[in-house]
């Protein structure tokens, strides 16, 4: 098979979430153990970092891969899910890996998963292991797909544990409340190592304090560390100058001790990034801690171009000038409320909101926060787990929300931006898979 036939065959022949929702999720870590079996463990043959969370965990981890590469390090980085190309997921020092790796992995053990049944993603997992052990990564950035304690990428013993924070997410797999999913997260805090977590919420962070006191790990809350977020300004959304560059930085000031702050930059323009930048510090300090040549000099050059090293997408992304045209992948109620603050920092005269979800979340969380007086152009991602535009709609139009259905993501966005006047904003989102059609 060459490259577009044997992603073919991956997607077609492997229970994959993003098509099947909740029954692609296998709730126990036998098959990855099973496929890494056979592939003689590569998951014990290379360092790594852990890093989960309900909202950021993605930025973080392309963070903090940046910083790495910048220091000399052969970084390994996986994420999920991609937006255009299977290889976003698997990438050494930013770049993807190889049509040819994908083509040899499948062919060698086609039979295997025949044999084992994995899930798209356990297939996965094992893939980039294999790889990041191969091509003998110094550290590997390893970001879960879902919840922690039965995520795949579970089997690794990682230098560091990151928690970014806990959310109402995929409620129908983690559980109904926010300890419970706090507990499945949780999961990946392994004995006697060090974990952070990213934002100390009073309803959850006894959670993550008992299970690192039971397994005896060290635990820090970044948002209570010594790394200040002082100040901070960005100009991305403004509409004051006609020659706005559409790829301006975030540019933030930490202060770090009474005697030490530094100046960043981050090419991640969302303000939400100002939480996450503090959590991708304090997994700085632990890695330096552990031995890792880190200086702040490799912080403020690798954080100033993320995008650049390591390829990510969609983050408050400025994808047209005129008119101002602005997605993001936040699709729950914490990462909507997140977006909705940057929407609100914007200078615009009309909101024209191109949105999408899927149809196996409540989404009416999302919707009651919304803003009424935008103009809304419902469209369907195009996987089977999209949901209609037209029931989109009509469910919207109970919380007083108004627009028209398209029959694409590509078609909705056209129309909006046709329809937007010069001081408007266009903003897409509702679903990382509405993003994907649309960058």
């Amino acid at each position: 098979m060459n490259y577009q036939e044997t992603i073919q065959y991956l997607f077609s022949q492997l229970p994959l979430f993003t098509r099947d929702g909740a029954s692609a999720y296998k709730a126990d870590l036998t098959n990855t153990l099973a496929l890494c079996a056979l592939l003689d463990n590569p998951q014990h043959k290379f360092k790594s970092v852990h890093i989960g969370g309900t909202n950021g965990k993605g930025s973080t981890s392309h963070m903090l891969a940046a910083v790495l590469q910048t220091a000399g390090y052969k970084t390994g980085l996986y994420t999920s899910p991609h937006l255009k190309d299977f290889r976003e997921r698997i990438r050494i020092n930013g770049a993807m890996i190889s049509e040819q790796s994908v083509i040899d992995f499948v062919a060698a053990h086609r039979a295997d998963f025949e044999d084992i049944k994995p899930s798209f993603f356990e297939m996965t997992v094992a893939l980039a292991f294999d790889i990041f052990a191969k091509e003998k990564v110094d550290i590997a950035i390893v970001e879960v797909g879902l919840g922690g304690r039965l995520d795949s990428t579970n089997i690794i013993t990682p230098l560091l544990s990151v928690i970014t924070n806990i959310g109402w997410d995929h409620m129908n797999i983690l559980g109904n409340t926010l300890p419970l999913i706090a507990s499945e997260k949780a999961g990946i805090i392994k004995p006697g190592i060090p974990v952070i977590i990213g934002e100390n919420q009073p309803e959850v962070s006894s959670v993550f304090i008992e299970k690192a006191k039971k397994e005896n790990s060290r635990i820090s809350f970044a948002s209570d560390g010594k790394s200040e977020v002082r100040s901070w300004k960005s100009g991305v959304g403004s509409l004051e100058s006609e020659n706005r560059n559409p790829n301006e930085l975030l540019d933030i000031k930490v202060t770090q001790s009474e005697s030490k702050s530094i100046d960043l930059s981050l090419d991640l323009t969302g303000t939400y990034q100002l939480k996450n930048i503090k959590t991708v510090l304090a997994a700085v300090d632990e890695l330096r801690l552990q031995g890792f040549k880190i200086t702040d000099e490799h912080l403020k050059t690798a954080l100033s171009q993320v995008k650049t090293l390591t390829g990510l997408h969609g983050r408050w992304e400025v994808l047209n000038k005129q008119p101002l045209t602005i997605c993001d992948t936040g699709h729950n109620p914490e990462g909507i409320k997140e977006v909705l603050q940057n929407i609100t920092s914007v200078k615009y005269t009309h909101l024209h909101f191109v949105l999408g979800v899927v149809n196996d979340k409540d989404i009416s969380k999302i919707l009651a926060m919304l803003p009424q007086k935008a103009t809304y152009y419902f469209c369907k991602p195009d996987i089977p787990r999209g949901l209609d535009a037209e029931n989109l709609k009509e469910t919207a139009e109970g919380f007083n929300l108004h627009g028209q259905t398209y029959t694409s993501v590509k078609i909705a966005l056209q129309a909006a931006q046709k329809a937007a006047a010069g001081n408007d904003l266009v903003f897409v989102g509702g679903s990382t898979f509405v993003v994907a059609e649309a960058v």
